[in-house]
């Protein structure tokens, strides 16, 4: 199949590359994380997470981050709600889409949302149902869909089952993700090719991490089976609190040097990108793991 003309990035970082950060990370900083990627260009930015604190304390701030943002015309705020107070919290602050979770594979559901996978999509019924209600859009990601940090191998047919649910829910958009980065692309373009026979490719998201150092070859390979949806984080930020040694997502910075290079339209000033992934890294006090985005700005420094 034919690479195609434009795709679309969601950009992960203010929720699920901040998430882990130990550290709080003050409120104004997530706000100008999301104004300046959603300045940059980006359609889709996932901008908060309506969890309990005890959960995931970097996010307890999302209604403020929500309040506190410039909207962009154009740009979707996403935020993760795992349940129906999350949602009701998420619909109050104004978030465009909610994104709701389950796994491809059993271990891992029971060790990140502790019940079975079936349960997990039940227990996102009311979500669901409330969402069209409200008219927001509704997301669904399909955790360690090409492997798992407990079973190991996990057949495409269980990822096919979970889309096939999501699709069932009234999910608009529905992410493909090797949650532990260890997927390779002749494993990607198997699992693809299984999912999109059961849901348009249109609705289907690549979210990949880079933990073996393959997303870009990954995403190479999701790309030419005709998924036109990606997702990436701004400096490689981002990782899994339930998958030791998971890496952060793919860095942005990397994924829009890739496309540019393909001659793929995204509508995102990579410059820009650059830039933001050199600031919050700054503010981190960490080095950038975007290898595009340091070399970039080693280049222009020079």
């Amino acid at each position: 199949m034919p690479l195609p003309h434009r795709v679309k990035i969601v950009e992960v970082a203010p929720r699920d590359g901040l998430q882990n950060e130990k550290a709080f990370i003050d409120t104004a900083i997530k706000v100008e994380l999301v104004d300046r990627l959603a300045a940059a260009g980006f359609q889709n930015v996932e901008a908060a997470s309506f969890v309990s604190p005890r959960w995931v304390p970097q996010m307890a701030d999302g209604a403020e981050v929500m309040a506190r943002i410039t909207r962009r015309p154009g740009t979707l705020y996403s935020a993760l709600t795992p349940n129906l107070k999350g949602f009701e919290a998420a619909r109050a602050a104004g978030v465009d889409e909610v994104v709701i979770f389950s796994a491809a594979s059993e271990a891992f559901a029971q060790k990140n949302i502790n019940c079975s996978i079936a349960e997990s999509i039940a227990r996102f019924e009311p979500v669901a149902q409330a969402a069209r209600e409200a008219g927001i859009r509704l997301r669904g990601s399909i955790s360690c869909a090409l492997g798992c940090p407990y079973q190991g191998e996990v057949p495409a047919s269980a990822a096919v089952d979970v889309a096939r649910r999501f699709l069932a829910l009234g999910c608009d958009e529905i992410d493909v993700a090797d949650t532990i980065g260890v997927a390779t692309p002749a494993k990607v373009r198997a699992v693809m090719d299984a999912v999109t026979q059961s849901v348009d490719p249109a609705r289907i998201a690549a979210h990949f991490h880079d933990t073996y150092g393959q997303a870009v070859a990954n995403i190479v390979a999701a790309l030419e089976t005709g998924i036109t949806i990606v997702h990436s984080s701004v400096a490689g930020l981002g990782g899994c609190p339930y998958a030791r040694g998971a890496t952060g997502n793919v860095a942005t910075e990397d994924v829009l040097y890739l496309l540019r290079g393909l001659d793929i339209d995204t509508g995102v000033d990579l410059d820009a990108v650059v830039d933001t992934g050199q600031w919050i890294s700054a503010h981190l006090d960490r080095k950038s793991a975007s290898r595009a985005g340091n070399a970039l700005a080693a280049k222009r420094a020079a």
